[in-house]
This record gives structure tokens, C-alpha cells and sequence, in this order.
């Protein structure tokens, strides 16, 4: 298996992955993906994020408070957040932004929270993984107003439409795509996927959900299974599948800085 792919974001510490992480790394290692980065989405989860990523080499975290835990959240969460990013292996901060599809906090509560930690992004010079889900106009003018402060942003678990994705690319953010693009009904996606420059794209399964086609009855979804988006992502894109995989893991090094042991160069 010659293919190096990173997928920029799973939740290997949310069940069942968590009980069976070893296994899961080792299927994911067999099958080429070969680092990962594993994201927080509430208090609890940062400080299992922090310690997860300390057992297996190039397993990297993002900390963040996810929209659906904002009203949940305090200060306090958000200086533990800074505690966190002074490890080297925290790479990120995420998931972080807006969801007014569930509304499972109030919009004011989910914009301020947004806010401060885009500011401590901004502070700690680190990325910032997004979610926005029915709130892109929102979470655009939020970031907006950040201005040049922030290092660098991406969409995640991406399916814009090309308008939206053209105000992205014109603000020299990227877009991450996950198994929704295999999906039968998921053309809009797959027009997307096909508009937005390579150079701007990253990959990740969003694991333990979003398991890609032709392996949606597997029902849990894992690392392992990246390979598969990638492959979609080379149809769409009429490439070869090894030249996708090298430009999303260079795109993913390069924004994420990660220092890969034992080499990720495809």
C-alpha cells in the first residue's frame, strides 16, 4: 500500500471507535491512511482528545467547543482550551462555528461563543476547523470580522454550494470533504467538489459518522475508509487517485504543520 493519506478529521475518542482504537489505527495503517487528527467538541472530550493523541505516533488533536455545546460552555472551558493548545500535538482549534439546523443552543449563545474562540485562535496563531450548518452567512460575517488575524480556516465536512465555496476560495480558506460525496444522491456535492481547486482541498471521514459508498452498511465509519472518498474525489476531479492523495496530504501538513514521523510523502 504505497498511498500516505491524513484524514484531517475523525472522533476516534466517541464510541465504538474509542473501545477499539488500537484496532482501528492498525486497520487504518493497512489500508494507507497513516496519521489522523482527532477532534474535540466539548469540555469532556477536549481532555480525552489530549490524552489520546499522546499514545500513537502522528495522532494529532483539534480543541474546540462544537455550536450544539455552547450553551453548556463557560470561560472556564475556554481557558482550559488554551492549556491544551500548548501541546505541540494540538494542531487546531475545533470543532468550532455554527449549527442553526438544530438550534441545540441559542443562536446569540453559539455566536459568542464562536467569537471568543476564534479570538484565542487568533492568539495562539493556530487553524480553525469549522462547522457551519445552516448559518453560512453567519459564520462568514463572524469570521470576517477577524480580519487578516486568523492563520488559517476550513470548512469542514463540506457540501457548499459553488457559490458559497467561490467566497471561500476568494478568501484563501479551504474546504474538507468527507464520504457524502460517494453518495448517490449527493450530486450538488460532487459539483462542488469538482469546482474547488485541489490545492485547497483536505479529506477526513468525520468518523465515527458519514461511512462513504460502497461500505454504507458498515454503519460505523473509520479511518480505514478514506481511501474510498479520495478514489470519488480522483473520478470527480478525472485524476489519477495517487495525485489526489498527494496534494490533500501535502494540503494537510502544510495547514495543519504537521511533522509526520517516518515521512508522509506519496
Amino acid at each position: 500500500m504505497n498511498h500516505k493519506l491524513i484524514d484531517t478529521h475523525a472522533h476516534l475518542t466517541y464510541q465504538p471507535l474509542a473501545s477499539d482504537i488500537d484496532g482501528v489505527i492498525k486497520r487504518s495503517i493497512e489500508a494507507g491512511t497513516t496519521a489522523w487528527i482527532t477532534v474535540g467538541t466539548g469540555a469532556d472530550e477536549n481532555c480525552r482528545v489530549a490524552e489520546t493523541i499522546q499514545q500513537y505516533d502522528n495522532l494529532y488533536g483539534a480543541v474546540g467547543i462544537h455550536p450544539h455545546h455552547a450553551k453548556d460552555s463557560t470561560n472556564d472551558d475556554i481557558d482550559r482550551i488554551k492549556g491544551f493548545a500548548e501541546n505541540k500535538k494540538i494542531v487546531a482549534l475545533g470543532e468550532i462555528g455554527l449549527d442553526f439546523y438544530y438550534d441545540l443552543s441559542a443562536r446569540d449563545i453559539q455566536r459568542d461563543i464562536f467569537q471568543k474562540q476564534l479570538a484565542l485562535a487568533a492568539e495562539l496563531h493556530l487553524p480553525a476547523i469549522i462547522h457551519s450548518r445552516d448559518a453560512f452567512d453567519d459564520t462568514i460575517a463572524i469570521l470576517d470580522n477577524f480580519g487578516g488575524k486568523l492563520k488559517n480556516i476550513v470548512f469542514h465536512c463540506y457540501s457548499g454550494s459553488i457559490e458559497q465555496t467561490r467566497l471561500l476560495m476568494d478568501r484563501g480558506w479551504f474546504v474538507s470533504f468527507t464520504g457524502i460525496i460517494t453518495f448517490k444522491n449527493a450530486g450538488n456535492a460532487r459539483e462542488t467538489a469538482a469546482f474547488a481547486p485541489l490545492e485547497r482541498i483536505m479529506l477526513e471521514t468525520d468518523c465515527p459518522y458519514i461511512c462513504p459508498e460502497p461500505m454504507r452498511k458498515q454503519k460505523t465509519n473509520e479511518p480505514a475508509l478514506l481511501i474510498y472518498t479520495a478514489r470519488k474525489l480522483a473520478e470527480i476531479k478525472n485524476l489519477p487517485v495517487e495525485t489526489v492523495i498527494e496534494a490533500t496530504t501535502k494540503n494537510a501538513q502544510s495547514f495543519f504543520g504537521l511533522n509526520i514521523r517516518g515521512g508522509n510523502d506519496t
